[in-house]
């Protein structure tokens, strides 16, 4: 399947774009902008409401564990598809919501759907490229995050103002036949590997073509799931990532309560610069995943957590408008660049077989980072009595990222 002179993995990574714009876009991040509404709807509090993010986080982290090994076994095609199917339908019946028992469930398999999805798609990159080219490849794929909260922060005010009161249950059913879409576009065009076209992976010189042989051999043996998590370099790279999962999301969680509520600003200039955020993420993907490429996954991702670490610290101390526009342009240009690196480089270190089950795994601990992130956060600001400090620890753990990052391995050439 050529076009031209295209490889067909060029189609692959644009199947991966559209599965992360519906996975992270329309599935996870378009709740922020329906909250209020479909809270005013329901009549629920806020703790519930809380609660039903929750509910979708745990679904989303038990999926991109498992998901990935499914999608190891069983084929990515099948998994993205079959989970981004189950986000469509979920989503489409939160629209018909009456109670908080049956929002609950549909966020809980929303977030199932969404990590069985998202963990595959990102490990498209390691699957189709060769290393001189993943973390490039994988960046684009990426860039769906910003693109589909982009969309959605664009899209679903505009149908909240058209339906009124029921405008948060046409949102849903308009994100969820969205994704069901993209849901057979996907399973449409997504092939597993290069091998099933008779293809080699992009970028692969002639001279490393393998043998059938070998390819075989290869395939039989990345079917052994205990050999990655026996792989220490793997339990390394989780490390590195846990890093980052916990030093973003205390930036997240308290970016706007700190401009309100200590700094006394408007919740428009808030949400401006959560906007430039948004439109400035969409390209660090594959900005960052190519200076890994050119670079190493190593000194990539201890120059990304210098960057990200820099923006909390200068978010707490330069309390004027310099310092949140400065703070917000680092961040937007390097949100995405730890996930990015860490999927290429799980490629890397597992095999292109294997690397959405690498990916999956080390996701672990990146979850349990970004479970434990708010919560430290908002002590450290309780017991402070300011946002100062759980930003200026934020900064601290993302230098510690960076450390970190200075003795990863790297692994033979795949």
């Amino acid at each position: 399947m050529k076009t031209g002179k295209l490889h067909y993995g060029w189609v692959v990574i644009f199947m991966g774009l559209l599965t992360t714009i519906a996975a992270h876009g329309f599935g996870r991040m378009s709740y922020t902008i329906i909250l209020p509404a479909m809270k005013d709807g329901l009549e629920f509090n806020y703790t519930q409401m809380g609660l039903l993010g929750t509910g979708n986080f745990i679904g989303y982290l038990t999926m991109a564990i498992i998901g990935g090994f499914l999608a190891a076994h069983f084929g990515t095609r099948i998994v993205i598809a079959a989970a981004l199917g189950l986000m469509g339908i979920t989503i489409i019946l939160t629209g018909l919501a009456q109670s908080f028992g049956f929002a609950f469930t549909m966020r809980l398999l929303t977030g199932l759907g969404n990590g069985a999805a998202f963990v595959p798609a990102m490990a498209l990159g390691s699957a189709w490229f060769a290393m001189r080219k993943r973390g490039f490849a994988t960046g684009i794929v990426s860039a769906g995050i910003g693109t589909g909260t982009m969309i959605a922060s664009l899209g679903v005010p505009r149908i909240l103002a058209a339906f009124g009161p029921n405008g948060w249950r046409f949102s849903w059913y308009i994100l969820g036949g969205a994704v069901l879409l993209i849901s057979g576009i996907v399973y449409r065009y997504v092939r597993n590997r290069p091998d099933e076209l008779g293809l080699q992976l992009v970028g692969t010189a002639p001279a490393e073509n393998v043998s059938p042989a070998s390819a075989r051999e290869a395939k039989a043996s990345s079917l052994q799931w205990t050999a990655v998590i026996k792989m220490r370099q793997v339990w390394y790279l989780g490390g590195v990532y846990f890093f980052y999962g916990l030093s973003y999301i205390i930036y997240m969680t308290f970016f706007a309560a700190y401009l309100v509520n200590e700094m006394g600003l408007t919740q428009g200039f808030a949400g401006k610069l959560w906007a430039l955020v948004g439109g400035l993420s969409i390209l660090c993907g594959v900005i960052w995943g190519g200076i890994s490429d050119r670079v190493g996954r190593s000194w990539g991702a201890a120059l990304a957590y210098l960057v990200l670490g820099l923006s909390y610290i200068i978010y707490a101390l330069i309390k004027v408008d310099f310092g949140f526009y400065l703070s917000a342009v680092l961040f937007g240009l390097t949100a995405w660049s730890i996930p990015t690196i860490m999927a290429a480089a799980a490629g890397d270190f597992v095999g292109p077989r294997m690397a959405p089950a690498g990916l999956g795994f080390i996701t672990l601990f990146f979850g349990i980072g970004q479970a434990l992130g708010p919560a430290l956060g908002g002590y450290l600001a309780d017991v402070s009595g300011s946002f100062t400090l759980p930003f200026l620890v934020a900064g601290v753990i993302s230098l510690g990222g960076m450390i970190l990052s200075f003795y990863l391995i790297k692994p033979a050439t795949q």
